[in-house]
Order: C-alpha cells, then structure tokens, then sequence
C-alpha cells in the first residue's frame, strides 16, 4: 500500500478563543462528537488514535492515553505526535503507516490545546535556558526578528508585501465563523506598518496570538473509504519531512529551511508541481515564515519571495489563494493545535466545503507546518503535506 490508498473522510474544529476557560479535554470531545456526526461513523469503529504534543498537556507523560480514555475510546493504537508545530500535517503521514500496516482501521488524528487558559510552565532545556534566556532573545518574536534581519542583509526585505499578505490572511478570518473574534477586524497595509514593533523589524501584526481550541480529521482507506458509501474525501498524495536541517554545519543559513527538501519529497510523491496547487495553507506563527516557505518550495526564487506576494493574487478568489481561513495569524493560533488550523483549512478546501471563501481549483492543496525554533539555526521540523480531491 501507499500513501496515497488512503483517505481523510472527515474534519472538524472548535471556536477558536482568546481563552475559552475550557478544558482541554472538554474540546476534544467537541471535535470528536464532529467527526462522527459528520462522518456517520460510529465511535467503536474508532480503534486508532493520534494526538498532539499539547503544551497544556505538557506535564502528562500519558497524555495520548488518557486522553484516549477521557474520550471513551478503547483502540489498537494510540500515540502522542511531538514535533511541535508540525505535528498536526506530520500525523497524517504517521496515520497512513498504520493504516497500511494493519494496526488500525479508522483513526482520529486530534489536535488540542488551551495554553491561554492553562499558562502552563514549559522546560525546554537545551539552549533556551543556557544560551537564549539569559542573553534576552525570548520567545517566537526575537528569533524571527534576528531571521527578519539576515533575510533583509541577505536580499532585502520589502515590508510592504508583507503588509499585503497581512491584509489577505484577515480578509479571510472575517469569512472564518470559527476565527478568534477578536481577530476579525479588517485591517489595511498601512495598519500593519503602523503596528508597534515588537522585536525589531516584528511588528504586532507579523505575529500569532496564542488561543484555545481544537481541531481534527478521521482517517480510514480508500477502499474502507469506498465500501461505506462516502463519496467526497481527501487523499494524501504526497508527503515530505526534514527535522534539524543541516544541523550538523557549524555556520548555516538561518534564512534556509528544511523545507526545501520537504516540499521536493512532497512534489516528487505527488507527481506535481508547485503551479498544479489550487491553495496554498502554510503554517504561519510569522508572516516572513510563509513568504520564506514560498522560495523554499518553489513558487519563487531566493530572495524573490515578496515579489511574488506583489505580483500575483493571494485571496481565495485569486491565482494562489494562500490560508483561506485566516491562518493562524488572524484566526488565532491554539497552542500546539495551530497547525491544525491551516491543515482543516486544506482539507476544507478539498473538500470544496469552502463556502464563501471557497477556491475555485480544489483538486490539489498544499500544507505545511513548523516544528520548533532552534539556536542559531532555522526551525526544527520542516513539513510539506499535498491533498487531493476525490469526489
């Protein structure tokens, strides 16, 4: 079997909040209740289970399980997927091996997390308290501002592409019912350059705001798929991932990521090519990072990333619709859940479940997510997920 024979029969996701002052758990069985509502599965035909890496669940090093269990559900496989933001489009791959290994026939790949209710403590060890901390580089904002920088001495950076793309995610969120409400405020290019700096040159508007919420999807085979009667569902076509990108190299560049060898897998699995893509969700926790993604993935050449945001149509109605729902940056980003945000959102958009921003070319949808900041290097896990239509 391959990637491909498999299949994503149904997705679900909860309001994204500001801070819902729910439990973690309580969103799980909201996405759950979801899927086999939408799906018409029932839920003892669930018998596989994939979580994310929750930062409010941070503590439990049982957490798959006992999520498992608070949910009700007996199952022949059950696991934890950490690899941070890119978790969420990593499960999908880790979903059709087991699927194709026979360890389960119908799984829930689940993503949840409530980190702006909990505030829960993270230890990170490693260089964050040695090397990072107490030098004052702290948080998302000071390594993309540093990356921001070498991106701009390397090739100049045009901070007005960014503010389009800025515009384009928000005009999305305002279509997105499940957009974090406080994020659904139009806003123009001139707002974004006028927002107050964070990390210089991050300004406000070039960054997440940390939320709760849920999210996730219901996988079977294509076969399985077939036999009961569903007709409209996402197939995996291709899948790339690359974890410490040239981690090995002593002087690296930060403006390089891995997902130049995870969108080439990606493509190569799938048979195509990047101009084949009728949308476009890559993670977002910072604008740079998609319009990076964009020249590590071949849409555009080094350094060229924000003419192509210039030059071409990011809107769902436009040439390569990009985050249609907003992104994580104007929809909200739930903890370690976010990157299920631009997943459903793909598959969404497969689905051609849309509704007023639906694209007009849903046969193929390209993923992305990232997975960790490291020292002096760009991110952790680099991934690259292509969908397509059946149906």
């Amino acid at each position: 079997m391959a990637l491909r024979d498999n299949a994503i029969i149904g997705f679900a996701e909860t309001k994204i909040e500001a801070r819902a002052g729910r439990h973690v758990w309580e969103l799980g069985g909201e996405v759950l209740e979801s899927l086999i509502a939408s799906t018409g599965t029932e839920k003892a035909e669930i018998d596989g289970m994939l979580i994310n890496a929750s930062i409010s669940g941070a503590g439990n090093c049982f957490w798959s399980q006992t999520t498992a269990e608070f949910l009700g559900l007996e199952l022949d496989f059950c696991q934890t997927v950490d690899i941070g933001g890119s978790s969420a489009v990593g499960a999908v791959a880790r979903a059709a091996a087991a699927l194709d290994a026979g360890l389960c026939t119908t799984i829930l790949l689940l993503n949840i997390d409530t980190q702006a209710t909990d505030q829960a403590t993270l230890n990170m060890r490693s260089f964050h308290d040695e090397w990072q901390y107490p030098q004052g580089l702290l948080g998302g904002p000071a390594d993309f501002g540093l990356l921001s920088r070498r991106y701009d001495h390397l090739y100049g950076l045009d901070v007005e592409a960014l503010g389009k793309l800025a515009v384009t995610q928000r005009n999305h969120a305002l279509l997105n019912d499940n957009a974090c409400e406080k994020l659904r405020k139009p806003i123009t290019v001139e707002d974004y350059l006028n927002s107050r700096m964070i990390a210089d040159p991050i300004r406000l508007l070039d960054c997440v705001m940390t939320c709760d919420g849920g999210n996730g999807l219901l996988m079977t085979t294509r076969k399985r798929a077939k036999e009961k009667g569903l007709d409209n569902f996402a197939v995996p076509l291709g899948y790339g991932e690359r974890t410490n990108y040239r981690a090995n190299e002593n002087l690296t560049d930060i403006t390089e990521t891995g997902h130049c060898i995870a969108g080439q897998k990606a493509f190569a699995q799938a048979g195509l090519k990047p101009q084949d893509m009728g949308s476009y969700q890559p993670y977002d926790d910072f604008l740079i990072a998609v319009m990076i993604k964009l020249e590590m993935l071949g849409f555009a050449k080094r350094g060229q990333g924000a003419a192509f945001i210039k030059e071409h149509n990011l809107a769902h109605d436009g040439d390569l619709p990009i985050n249609t729902g907003g992104g994580q940056i104007s929809a909200g980003q739930p903890g370690l859940a976010g990157g299920g945000v631009n997943l459903i959102e793909g598959v969404r958009q497969v689905f051609g479940k849309g509704g007023a921003r639906q694209v007009k070319n849903r046969e193929y949808a390209l993923v992305t997510g990232i997975g960790g900041l490291r020292y002096v290097r760009n991110w952790n896990t680099s991934t690259a997920l292509i969908l397509g239509a059946e149906g």
